[in-house]
């Protein structure tokens, strides 16, 4: 099988073992593993319609204050979600079974479901998608194939984020709960990055149309869209990690002003950025990235792409 932009996993590696070197995930500072789930939470909330905003969840998760004029179902989702996230750390060590799957859907959901933690009784069709679910009575036996498939593919030693993009789609395909299917397969999504030593990833609301039409592709027989699809996801969680516990070379800059030091304009920069090539983060509007960041682009893609359009000019004087 083949990737697209394969030099990615150069970039993603390195700022990988640069995360590592600095702190293992079981050992990430309160507050920095206190953020992420809130960020995580609040972005996997708000594509499924939760009405909290990110000043809500703020609010709400990292300065333990309350929130007025919201349903108390969002907010319980909102609460109830962060709790299993963070207990992904725990998990961590232990496979991801049928009974973490129930475990899950009963975390977020309790309270607000009546059959939280239960495999649905009704057939669903998915708003907007082709696809149709198995029917109900068909729900477990295609999670125990699911199940056994992924403890088949992961002692094989797929590659990361391949076996990621499978695992993802094969359970929203099934979407074995009546309702907060996407939310626990998100939650599974990350425990299978986390299990092998990569961070969360988070699908934020600017993501939600890529991320629908990534799932999509699978559905028409192209995964590679949503390997590609979790690639740039997890870029983007490296540089924010690595701008709270990096060095000076990991703090995370507006383009125009990494662009002085840079040979490209920060209006190119944004392109690669918004295409997935340059690792970086959205914040209020606007790309944000870091010196480590860019000299990985830099030495990966942008001189190698020089070089190649110089070699083709070369190619075609000759002839």
């Amino acid at each position: 099988m083949t990737y697209p932009c394969i030099v990615n996993l150069i970039i993603l590696d390195e700022l990988r073992r640069q995360l590592l070197t600095r702190t293992p995930f079981d050992h990430l500072p309160e507050g920095v593993w206190k953020r992420t789930s809130a960020l995580n939470t609040w972005g996997t909330n708000a594509i499924e319609g939760n009405t909290l905003t990110w000043v809500d969840v703020e609010k709400l998760l990292l300065r333990d204050l309350s929130v007025g004029n919201r349903p108390r179902r969002d907010i319980m989702e909102t609460i109830q979600h962060e709790t299993a996230f963070r207990n992904l750390l725990r998990r961590r060590t232990q496979p991801i079974a049928l009974s973490t799957v129930l475990e899950l859907h009963e975390e977020v959901f309790r309270g607000i479901l009546d059959d939280a933690g239960q495999w649905r009784h009704v057939n669903v069709r998915i708003a907007g998608a082709k696809h149709a679910p198995p029917r109900m009575e068909k729900v477990v036996p295609a999670m125990e194939e699911w199940e056994a498939d992924y403890d088949k593919r992961d002692m094989l030693g797929e590659e990361v984020f391949a076996l990621a993009a499978w695992m993802h789609f094969q359970f929203e395909s099934i979407h074995p709960f009546s309702d907060g299917n996407g939310r626990v397969g998100r939650l599974l999504l990350n425990l299978h990055f986390l299990r092998h030593s990569w961070p969360p990833v988070h699908v934020q609301p600017y993501d939600r149309t890529e991320y629908l039409s990534s799932l999509e592709a699978a559905h028409a027989g192209d995964l590679e869209v949503l390997i590609g699809f979790l690639r740039t996801a997890m870029a983007h969680s490296l540089v924010d990690l690595l701008d709270q516990l990096g060095t000076e070379e990991d703090e995370l800059q507006d383009l125009k002003h990494i662009a002085r030091s840079a040979p490209y304009s920060a209006r190119y920069l944004s392109l690669r950025a918004g295409q997935g090539e340059l690792p970086a983060v959205m914040v209020k509007g606007d790309w944000r990235t870091s010196a480590r960041a860019l000299r990985l682009y830099m030495n990966n893609v942008g001189w190698k792409s020089k070089r190649q359009a110089v070699r083709g000019k070369g190619a075609r004087r000759k002839r």
